[in-house]
């Protein structure tokens, strides 16, 4: 099976690559290309990307790329709720592969807050997230196995809300059925505003699953769902 056996949305556009350091690098051309329409258009541009270890890759060669990172904002889809230097930490992972070289003078927006609840670090990220631009100008995702993206899991007490259109929150507290279960996660309405989302997907599994996803409209039984009914790009390589 290969992406271009699937039936996809006509504003739905699949990218089959041979390779993971292939998809890495026309990922980021991709990626690259859009921030720089955004600043040539607005002087100013902001990239949302997803953590895990797939990334990385991506985040290296996106560093890169020659455009005026000062004036890019960056910020997370999601975020675990641990600190910084631990190993789960999206924004530690961010900070150590993406903003590195010419992109270190970008400005970053983190997730993460001290706070002695997870409602309470999300209610401090809503406020850090007010000097994330309304639209976002990229949006990069990935998509687990279950068909969840970002931290939006299925059957998690808040996904309805994170779901909602008219969510009036930039970000909610979510369990993850996977340790650490403690996440935060921009909400739909929040993610749903990029001009450019782009799904960047590994392996016949990943595969397998965006197959069943098209096949049903549920988002809540798969958030990914919820992105499959806007334009998208996928990237996807074996």
């Amino acid at each position: 099976m290969a992406i271009s056996d699937l039936e996809l949305p006509t504003h739905v556009l699949g990218f089959g690559l041979g390779t993971a350091q292939q998809l890495a690098s026309e990922l980021a051309v991709s990626v690259a290309n859009a921030l720089r329409g955004a600043i040539a258009e607005r002087g100013a541009a902001s990239l949302v990307v997803s953590g895990g270890r797939s990334p990385i890759p991506f985040f290296q060669r996106l560093a890169q790329q020659e455009l005026d990172w000062s004036r890019v904002t960056v910020s997370l889809a999601d975020e675990r709720w641990v600190p910084v230097a631990h190993a789960d930490s999206n924004e530690g992972l961010v900070r150590r592969h993406l903003l590195q070289e010419r992109a270190a003078k970008a400005r970053f927006i983190g997730l993460y807050q001290a706070a002695p609840s997870l409602e309470e670090a999300a209610q401090l990220a809503e406020q850090a997230l007010s000097e994330l631009p309304q639209l976002i100008d990229v949006l990069v995702l990935g998509m687990g196995e279950d068909g969840h993206c970002a931290s939006l899991f299925p059957a998690s007490a808040n996904l309805d809300r994170a779901l909602s259109a008219d969510c009036p929150r930039r970000c909610l507290p979510m369990q993850a059925p996977t340790v650490p279960r403690q996440r935060l996660t921009l909400t739909l309405p929040v993610l749903a505003s990029a001009r450019l989302t782009l799904l960047a997907i590994e392996g016949l599994t990943k595969l397998a699953t965006l197959r069943q996803a098209l096949a049903g409209t549920d988002a809540a039984q798969m958030p990914i769902r919820a992105f499959l009914r806007e334009p998208l790009e996928i990237y996807w390589c074996p």
